[in-house]
């Protein structure tokens, strides 16, 4: 699985930050992060596994949210958001975005 990692906030909740798979692409080829605000650490994994994403484990803290990302997850009325990630490391131009765009479906044309 791809890194991810997590900060405890001062008043004992934690925030949870991890590179997936984009569920938009079949063969996995892009990357986005997800940041989930919650009571602890199993309980923001718990989070992300009810709405479908089952294979979801944080092993260690090699990628822990940035002080931006804690920013703009704890100003998100949901406390879950993601946004892509780009191949050369460097931090994207792009708003974060609620999970329920990435988990929408497209529908055929």
């Amino acid at each position: 699985m791809a890194a991810g990692g997590f900060c405890k906030l001062p008043n004992g909740r934690v925030v949870v930050a991890l590179n997936l798979p984009s569920p938009a692409t079949a063969d996995g080829s892009s990357a986005v992060r997800v940041l989930v605000h919650a009571h602890n650490r199993a309980r923001a994994l718990t989070r992300l596994r009810n709405l479908g994403m089952r294979a979801v484990y944080l092993r260690g803290n090699a990628a822990p949210p940035t002080p931006d990302e804690i920013t703009a997850v704890l100003h998100h009325p949901d406390g879950l958001i993601w946004r892509t990630t780009p191949d050369n490391g460097v931090t994207p131009l792009e708003l974060w975005r609620p999970i329920r765009s990435l988990l929408r479906r497209p529908t055929a044309a």
